[in-house]
């Protein structure tokens, strides 16, 4: 066989990676599927990113050289398995392509017409001074996204009424919210106003930033007439009385105190 396999299967170059040949690997000692990884350092500290180029980078290229390519495919589908702690699954895919391993691992094999196939580490296994790309403190990670800084304006809202009011608003604020603002600056319950822009009704929860409005756009706010409307007072036990005492004794002194009498 060209080329051994070291312990950590360090010192590899791709050309013996990608290069087989054929010695005779039919009839050849066959030894399961081990679970063990191999354990290497690059030789400059290598991203997440560079380590996935670099291996889709060989398994493009590896059918190219000897080798058939539905073999080369198993071996990448076991690889990611293996990966995967799926060691059950990588070794259903070695069997049913009918690949031996000598050596119990997917460094070094040979299919049925005793081709031989080598794998690089970098497929195999990350080396241990891989560089995380993302931190816990990543905000990309965070359910939602982040919300701009506010830039408050003067937002135009037409009533039904026909009144035309200004509210101080920000891209970021939702219709309930302004519709608080709207309630505190001219007394219209919240339940009584339906929000419109373009012709569509516009939720609670919406966002001015996901309505496509402008600063010298003018957003319609239908008022329930209910709520213009104020409740009807009772007249005053106090004036009902005094209207009546009156009417008895228009006496002015009377009615200012009665203990005069």
């Amino acid at each position: 066989m060209g080329g051994c396999v070291g312990r950590y299967w360090e010192g590899w170059e791709d050309s013996q990676s990608r290069g087989s040949s054929r010695n005779g690997g039919r009839g050849a000692r066959n030894e399961p599927l081990k679970k063990e990884r191999p354990k290497w350092k690059s030789d400059y500290p290598m991203t997440e990113g560079q380590l996935r180029s670099k291996r889709d980078e060989f398994w493009d290229t590896a059918p190219a050289f000897e080798g058939r390519k539905e073999i080369w495919d198993a071996l990448k589908a076991a690889a990611v398995a293996l990966e995967g702690s799926d060691h059950d699954l990588a070794q259903a895919i070695v069997d049913g392509a009918n690949i031996t391993l000598p050596h119990g691992n997917l460094a070094e094999c040979y299919d049925e017409l005793g081709t031989r196939y080598q794998l690089p580490v970098y497929c195999l296994a990350p080396p241990i001074n891989l560089i995380s790309e993302r931190c816990d403190d990543d905000p990309s990670d965070s359910a939602e996204p982040p919300v701009a800084p506010k830039k408050e304006f003067q937002l135009k809202v037409r009533l039904s009424t026909g009144t035309d009011l200004r509210l101080s608003a920000s891209m970021a604020d939702t219709i309930g919210l302004l519709k608080k603002q709207l309630q505190a600056q001219e007394d219209i319950d919240t339940s009584h106003q339906r929000w419109f822009f373009s012709g569509k009704l516009l939720p609670d929860k919406t966002r001015l930033q996901d309505t496509k409005i402008q600063k010298d756009f003018v957003i319609q706010v239908i008022v329930n007439p209910q709520a213009l409307q104020g409740p009807k007072t009772p007249p005053s036990p106090t004036t009902t009385t005094t209207t009546e005492v009156g009417a008895a004794n228009p006496s002015p002194t009377s009615t200012s105190s009665p203990e005069s009498e």
